[in-house]
């Protein structure tokens, strides 16, 4: 699969390419080129070693604090790396810890309160354009071509988050790719597998489209003995990132290239149809039981499929689960387009360390973003077992206590799933767009509305969204997302 970004830069060329095609946007594309870095004495392997040198040089003479605002759950991934950092340069690290669901709203807060209460922040992913927007992030543009080093960015699996409007806000520190869980013994069933052959006419394995998954998960479900089909998610919250796969796996972009919403189309609502048809074969709390409750749930043993991120597997790899070494792993589906297979892999949360705009000491802030996301030092972060971060680059799924953690067997499917992953809605308003779906799939999955009633307001509302945020700009970004997506999936889109 070919890689999202390569060298960490070319999204921009990418960016060029796409807006100079929409017409009447040309005026609105950045006016930064491509512009070689000055020369690096710094490899990948030692670049955490020349940040944390150019920090010091930066900071000497003065007593420097970093504040970094993160995810309540995350300090085991954090603390480590600025322990070190700290230990190079002399600077002091400050940690302010907030609710995991609000990080994103502290962070925009501040650009309206300004009061310099952080200098590091680790936002969700998908909040970078709103946050971008604010003025609270800083644009690193120029700390990147001054710093980073070649090649930084090419072992990177998943970088479109990173990047507003062709420019850069920000590195990715966590992969969330939704992955699929599946109870090996079930699928491994020798009896179970003559059953479902004879009665579908192809094998019980890994299911490569939703349909088939949705078919295991019918065949599976026997509530009566104790056996459920799937715990995949059905609070309203969770809802809208399966239906973002299935809707994709149709062979459609969200919008046109006019920002009309394409949602409610015939592949919309076949996508939501069927969603809403799986959702008979899944345990009782799918509709009610939260993200760690949906770990613990698959983990008892008694259903077929689930859906989740990396941390789903540390759970369901450790004591706690009763399905530890018991598990079959698979990308998420995809769906028949023109007779072939399309898969979507769909990257749907992450972390991202960005820089404060009111932040005191902009560039020292910076260079600790670069150091925490080389090679060496992210490495550290990502082996913490409790802690969020996931692996993002290829030199994590080497690493042994990284490997022990999550296991070969899913690494493997996570590593290719990383490397052709679609984006999220990265548009300003993600937020609104996204609410506005999640409420509308929770009245279809209550059964209030139809598939198209519920696609059709959706896409009422988010041409309202689309005109307040302003239409042009949105284009811009909507054109540079577009040609980040992977090319092989690009090509078979409409």
């Amino acid at each position: 699969m070919s890689k999202i970004v390569e060298g960490g830069r070319s999204t921009r060329r990418n960016f060029l390419q796409g807006a100079t095609a929409t017409a009447g946007l040309l005026s609105l594309v950045p006016s930064f080129v491509m512009r070689p870095r000055a020369a690096q004495a710094a490899t990948l392997a030692d670049v955490h070693i020349e940040a944390a040198k150019a920090a010091k040089e930066l900071a000497a003479g003065r007593s420097v604090t970093l504040t970094i605002m993160q995810p309540s759950g995350s300090l085991g991934n954090v603390k480590p790396v600025a322990d070190r950092f700290t230990a190079e340069t002399g600077i002091a690290v400050n940690y302010l810890e907030v609710p995991l669901g609000e990080i994103n709203q502290k962070v925009l807060l501040e650009a309206v309160s300004k009061t310099g209460a952080f200098d590091i922040a680790l936002p969700a992913t998908f909040g970078i354009p709103d946050l971008a927007e604010s003025g609270i992030l800083v644009n690193m543009d120029q700390y990147a071509i001054k710093y980073e080093p070649a090649g930084f960015q090419d072992d990177a699996l998943y970088s479109i988050g990173d990047y507003y409007k062709g420019s850069f806000y920000g590195y990715q520190t966590d992969g969330d790719t939704y992955v699929m869980f599946y109870n090996k013994d079930w699928l491994d069933n020798v009896d179970e597998k003559k059953g479902f052959a004879d009665k579908h006419g192809y094998d019980l394995k890994v299911p490569d489209t939703w349909e088939e998954l949705d078919a295991m998960m019918a065949w599976f479900h026997r509530p009566d003995k104790g056996m459920y089909g799937g715990a995949l998610f059905r609070t309203q919250y969770f809802l809208a990132w399966e239906w973002w796969g299935r809707f994709h796996a149709k062979g459609f972009y969200p919008l046109d290239d006019d920002l009309n919403p394409q949602i409610n189309n015939a592949g919309g609502v076949a996508a939501l149809e069927e969603m809403l048809a799986a959702s008979k074969h899944l345990y009782p709390g799918a509709r009610t039981n939260g993200l760690f409750e949906n770990f613990e749930a698959f983990g008892a043993g008694d259903k077929f499929a689930d859906i989740g991120w990396g941390g789903t597997q540390k759970f369901l790899n450790s004591d706690k689960s009763k399905l530890k070494g018991r598990m079959a792993f698979g990308s998420m589906p995809g769906g028949m387009v023109d007779g072939k297979l399309l898969k979507t892999p769909y990257f749907n949360w992450g972390w991202n360390y960005v820089v404060s705009s009111i932040s005191k000491e902009p560039e020292i802030a910076y260079l600790f973003t670069l150091y925490a996301c080389s090679p060496a030092m992210s490495t550290i972060a990502v082996r913490d077992p409790d802690g969020y971060f996931d692996p993002f680059r290829g030199a994590h799924y080497e690493d042994a206590e990284i490997i022990k953690t999550y296991s070969p067997e899913f690494l493997a499917v996570h590593r290719e799933s990383m490397r052709g992953s679609i984006p999220d809605l990265y548009l300003k308003g993600q937020g609104e767009y996204f609410d506005e779906l999640r409420v509308n799939l929770g009245a279809a999955d209550a059964g209030t509305k139809s598939a198209k009633a519920a696609l059709d307001d959706t896409a009422k509302a988010w041409e309202r969204i689309t005109r307040r945020m302003g239409n042009r700009s949105q284009k811009v970004q909507w054109a540079f997302l577009k040609s980040s997506y992977p090319a092989d999936i690009r090509s078979r889109l409409s």
